[in-house]
């Protein structure tokens, strides 16, 4: 790997590393539907004017079903319950669930087809996350969260299907363009429900920096990166941030909001990571986004 696709492994890592805390930061002010609209608008008034820039979106003609529906299944229900989830737990367990996204991925793309290889390394790669999640849930939720890890199970699925739509019926197009329309449509979606949930109290700074740094940083700059890494290294290489953002996650919960280093994060985070990077040798090139 060259030193520039380093440099872009290691930002985009540490980029998407960072809306667990972001995001538990917005929903103690937004309501989960707001942060999911703030976050769309900013991103969209980001991108669409590059999109546009570049004469991209007229591309798109002809496939704006697969789009809508790659909108739908990437953004809309997953953010939503990303949101909802982190009202409920901790910034660093919720990442620590999104890192099976890999694992999700692989099954997912062995059922459709587009990898038919399920080999004895990857099915004990797939054995070990499962060990992750399993001592990550029982040493750590409590009755009253367990609708959390639904929400969040909802996310994981979500950001596999995700890929697998642009992979199959996406994959000509450019995807900044799918990605500057999808966060549109959302901003378009969430924005009656933003209205009616918007806080009647004094908004603190720190919640529009969260939102700022949310729409600006971890949606817009981080998908421009994203793009310029496959460019870079290839689909297959940067799968690698997987097992970056959510180290940087746990990290920043414990040191910034004082989060427990539990015994369910310390003994699920190597489970998790090992089996993703098992199941996923080898595996699917698909574009994965294992961001929040």
């Amino acid at each position: 790997m060259t030193r520039r696709g380093w440099i872009l492994l290691l930002v985009l890592g540490v980029v998407w590393g960072l809306p667990y805390l972001f995001i538990k930061i917005a929903v103690e002010t937004f309501s989960p539907q707001g942060v999911v609209f703030l976050r769309c608008v900013i991103a969209a008034a980001i991108l669409l004017p590059i999109v546009l820039g570049k004469g991209q979106l007229k591309q798109l003609r002809g496939r704006w079903t697969w789009v809508i529906a790659f909108a739908l299944v990437e953004i809309t229900f997953t953010w939503l319950a990303l949101n909802w989830a982190e009202q409920r737990i901790s910034s660093s367990f919720a990442a620590l669930l999104i890192a099976t996204v890999p694992l999700v991925t692989a099954i997912l793309a062995w059922r459709v087809g587009i990898d038919d290889r399920l080999s004895g390394r990857r099915l004990v790669g797939l054995g070990i996350g499962f060990l992750g999640v399993v001592a990550l849930v029982g040493l750590d939720i409590s009755g009253g969260s367990l609708w959390a890890v639904v929400a969040m199970i909802i996310t994981v699925i979500g950001y596999s299907l995700g890929p697998i739509i642009v992979d199959r019926k996406l994959s000509d197009l450019p995807s900044l363009a799918i990605i500057a329309c999808a966060m549109t449509i959302n901003a378009v979606i969430y924005a009656p429900w933003a209205w009616l949930s918007w806080p009647a109290t004094p908004i603190p700074t720190s919640a529009w920096v969260s939102v700022i740094v949310l729409g600006s940083i971890c949606s817009a700059l981080a998908f421009i990166i994203f793009f310029a890494l496959i460019a870079e290294v290839g689909p297959s290489r940067t799968t690698l941030i997987t097992y970056i953002n959510p180290v940087v996650a746990v990290g920043l919960g414990v040191v910034v909001l004082a989060e427990p280093l539990t015994i369910g994060l310390a003994v699920g985070l190597p489970l998790v990571l090992l089996g993703s990077w098992m199941a996923t040798r080898k595996g699917p090139t698909l574009e994965a986004e294992p961001h929040a």
